[in-house]
């Protein structure tokens, strides 16, 4: 859990830069992507990410400037990225204007239960982290890019002169 606003916004820095930086792999074709029929596609995916920071910071208490959330997929990858640029910045100034050290103890109802604002913004961060990483799965069936988040992916070895983990 997260003791400072700092702490917080060091993590939600890198989550967020690696989020946008998988986000910006996506093609418009690639949106329709499935695990099966009855799975979530890509876009939706990128889109329920999307929507939760604003749908999360309006459960605890800060105005996100983000689409609400029965905003339907977008068909553009670009209007996906462009929303979570807009969604995450929103977030980070709601939270460093609203929020203080003191406050993140403190209770709040999420979803029916109370959360300490710490543990909301912990539960956002590892929600992004979870879908972003169903994403690079089926980037990969989609034929995409994927890119590094927590070290080098398999295309980008390549570009330090060494081949791939197996």
């Amino acid at each position: 859990m997260y003791r400072t606003i700092q702490d917080f916004l060091t993590d939600w820095t890198q989550e967020y830069d690696s989020t946008l930086k998988v986000f910006k792999n996506l093609t418009d074709a690639s949106l329709k992507e499935k695990v099966s029929a009855e799975g979530r596609s890509l876009g939706h995916l990128a889109w329920h990410i999307v929507l939760t920071l604003g749908e999360m910071g309006d459960k605890a208490g800060l105005k996100v400037n983000a689409p609400s959330e029965n905003t339907p997929d977008p068909n553009k990858a670009s209007e996906i990225v462009a929303a979570y640029e807009k969604a995450g910045a929103s977030f980070t100034a709601e939270v460093k204007q609203k929020w203080n050290d003191g406050m993140l103890a403190e209770e709040i109802d999420m979803y029916g239960e109370k959360w300490t604002r710490s543990a909301t913004l912990n539960s956002l961060i590892k929600h992004q982290i979870h879908h972003r990483a169903q994403m690079t799965v089926l980037m990969r069936q989609a034929g995409l890019k994927v890119p590094g988040v927590y070290g080098p992916s398999r295309e980008e070895w390549a570009q330090f002169n060494m081949p791939s983990p197996e």
